[in-house]
């Protein structure tokens, strides 16, 4: 998953990092380190000199200095033109925008008490402060005779080409917005995106705190039977970590499904696992019911005020898909087929349940699940842990299939600090060994993380202020006990795979505007070049690479890469049940229109899976209403479905790389240079057409999934 740094529900500002005025403020201190542009390499910025008490002042300064560069631009007595209108607006906010991105990536990685509080009290400043911005009359009134103007005229170079592209987003930006509103409009308006940031942070943190709480204390070591030596040990040290030496803590990732139900042996300890999972934030002080009902409503009358049906349909109009009539068409064809193969996955596991007279219940699947594996395919995932070592999954796996496809080489930098002390930083270098930018790695979990695994960014790649990307993946990886190595889940492999994609996205781009750089795209387009790089995860020379024994250097066996290989379509129902029912109850929190009742956060997720067609009693949806992160807390909202509408061009991308020879530089050239470099300088579909030849196809992805029942 792709992060912007800005806080839900606020448009992100414009980026730039040209040498800024020194702000002008009685309240800032003197050795502010947001005031000037980093001079560390690439402008990492300096995490070791900035505390706390830095983000008021720098917020403060920050806004007045944007506005004050805004009214420049509006006060202006030429006409309005491309440079003094549009591009004066990419070089404005540059201070805000340094503070901005360190303090929302910081919320999400390294929360504290301090942290929160600036983030509750400034989150609200901030969205009054964008929306004064994007919903000035006179503002819009300039950008508007810029569109008209260039709408005009032909594209005849490049240049113009991402001249334009910027000039439309702009626009859209803001008239979805509200920038053509009447001033009554333009406040109501002002006023519902202001309530909708407070709620927001509330839900994040509100989901942090929850998410702590739940975590599964247990008494003895032999409550965890089935799992690794490994797990107990980090079991043991998380529980000691909480004040509670002696004991064992399962901790909380954030999807329904937890990790451990696979191999807890158990019965009621999978069951309380599983309970602490799906009720999360539902009861008690960090109860996010109430926020949720309020922000759907708010979200319904915001897109009404727009001129839309449904905060679905305000959200679609600048993606990809474009209608929620498309949505629903698409989705459609795969409910069906995915809750049959879901049938069938269930009969299956029932049958090997009741041979230990267990009724087979949600707990029991991943458990069950993970036997027909071992039964009908020979593959314990288990016993893959070992061959499966974070350090060589990330090295000889990760940068490796990078550097084949793409000729980078992944320098450490072990003189640049990170933000926390298990952040990693690694300078990226391109074939001709010219420097790219610098990506910096954070893996393990810790309190005051929230959940997840995400890419996101401290600086943009951009010519116009001679920018080089800097960019972060984060996962949640348990911690291993001192002196353990850190294995792996195959699913944690693919994780690592899938976020890298998303940061080779960020690194490699060449645009001009930091509004179009790198995963600037449409959200759902955004996720397509991230699931492409997990083909390379069982791709044959770069598995044998990274797949060895964490103590022996032994190479997985070529019979068990077989049996992997042979059971990949096992439990693609599950995984489409699950994904399927969170992305339509998203819909459906985003369909309600203006006044709708909504008394029961639980009854209307059930009516809500019913209606569709999902309400599948054993599998809950990946993630319930309360812990939805992504679509209440994280940019996704009404946009969840751009995981499998991005799949679509994934797996025609897939298919395109094996038809063309796989892992080979001359592949990667084209995929970096038409694709990945663009960033959103071009329409997001002319670059896969650009790539694949033509217009994509679902097959690939029906075929891939097991949904093709013509097969």
């Amino acid at each position: 998953m792709s992060s912007s740094s800005m806080p839900p529900d606020v448009a992100r500002q414009p980026i730039d990092v040209a040498p800024p005025a020194e702000p002008q403020t009685e309240s800032a201190p003197g050795p502010n380190p947001f005031f000037a542009k980093s001079g560390l390499p690439f402008e990492l910025p300096p995490f070791g000199e900035i505390a706390a008490e830095h983000y008021a002042p720098a917020f403060d300064a920050g806004m007045a200095q944007h506005r004050a560069e805004v009214d420049a631009i509006i006060a202006n007595p030429e006409p309005p033109t491309l440079e003094n209108t549009v591009v004066a607006l990419e070089r404005a906010g540059q201070l805000l925008n340094r503070t901005s991105i360190v303090f929302f990536n910081l919320t999400g990685t390294n929360s504290t008490p301090a942290l929160r509080a600036i983030e509750s009290e400034y989150a609200p400043k901030l969205t009054a402060h964008s929306d004064a911005i994007r919903l000035d009359p006179r503002l819009f009134a300039r950008i508007d005779a810029v569109h008209s103007a260039l709408q005009a005229v032909p594209d005849s170079t490049d240049s113009v080409a991402e001249d334009e592209m910027l000039v439309r987003r702009y626009h859209l930006d803001f008239v979805l917005a509200g920038a053509a509103l009447d001033d009554e409009g333009r406040a109501r308006l002002a006023e519902l995106n202001q309530r909708l940031s407070t709620l927001s942070t509330a839900f994040q943190q509100n989901l942090l705190q929850a998410s702590e709480d739940a975590v599964l204390l247990l008494d003895s070591a032999a409550e965890l039977d089935g799992l690794s030596a490994e797990a107990v040990n980090t079991a043991a040290d998380a529980a000691a970590a909480r004040g509670h030496a002696g004991k064992f803590a399962i901790t909380l990732i954030l999807p329904s499904g937890q990790p451990q139900l696979k191999h807890l042996r158990n019965r009621d300890v999978r069951r309380r696992l599983f309970e602490a999972s799906t009720t999360r934030a539902s009861a008690g002080d960090h109860d996010n019911r109430p926020l949720i009902v309020e922000m759907a409503h708010l979200r319904a009358d915001r897109a009404a005020l727009l001129g839309f049906a449904t905060h679905a349909d305000a959200k679609v109009a600048d993606q990809t898909v474009r209608t929620s009539a498309a949505i629903d068409e698409f989705l459609g064809r795969l409910v069906g087929p995915a809750m049959a193969n879901a049938d069938a996955e269930a009969a299956v596991l029932a049958e090997l349940a009741a041979r230990d007279g267990v009724d087979l219940a949600p707990w029991d699947w991943a458990f069950y699940s993970e036997r027909v594996r071992a039964e009908r395919y020979d593959v314990d995932t288990a016993a893959l842990r070992p061959y499966f070592d974070l350090e060589r999954v990330l090295h000889d796996g990760v940068f490796f299939a990078a550097s084949q496809l793409y000729g980078i080489e992944m320098v450490p930098r072990p003189d640049l600090v990170g933000y926390q002390q298990d952040v990693r930083v690694w300078e990226v270098r391109g074939a001709d060994g010219n420097p790219i930018g610098l990506f910096l790695g954070d893996y393990f979990a810790r309190e005051g993380k929230r959940g997840g695994a995400w890419m996101s960014n401290f600086v943009d790649q951009s010519f116009l202020s001679e920018s080089s990307p800097v960019v972060f993946n984060v996962l949640n990886l348990p911690r291993p006990a001192a002196g353990e190595h850190a294995l792996l889940e195959l699913d944690e492999v693919r994780t690592l795979f899938h976020e890298f994609g998303h940061a080779l996205h960020g690194l490699f781009s060449k645009v001009t505007y930091p509004r179009l750089s790198g995963t600037d795209v449409p959200r759902d387009f955004v996720e397509f070049p991230s699931q492409v790089n997990e083909m390379w995860i069982l791709w044959p020379e770069v598995l044998e690479n990274y797949a060895r024994h964490f103590d022996t250097g032994e190479p997985l066996a070529r019979a068990v890469i077989d049996a992997i290989r042979a059971a990949e379509q096992w439990g693609e129902g599950f995984g489409t049940t699950e994904y399927l029912a969170a992305t339509l109850l998203d819909q459906a929190w985003h369909r309600i229109r203006p006044g709708t009742s909504i008394s029961d956060v639980a009854e209307f997720e059930r009516e809500a899976l019913r209606a569709v067609g999902i309400d599948h009693p054993l599998i809950p949806p990946r993630y319930r209403s309360t812990y939805f992160q992504h679509i209440f807390a994280g940019g996704y909202s009404a946009g969840y479905y751009s995981y499998i509408w991005s799949e679509v061009l994934d797996a025609e991308t897939v298919e395109w790389f094996k038809e063309n020879g796989g892992l080979r530089r001359e592949n990667g050239d084209v995929f970096r240079d038409k694709l990945l470099s663009v960033g959103g300088s071009v329409d997001s579909m002319e670059a896969f057409r650009s790539v694949r030849g033509r217009a994509a196809e679902i097959g690939p992805l029906l075929r891939r999934r097991g949904l093709d029942r013509s097969a």
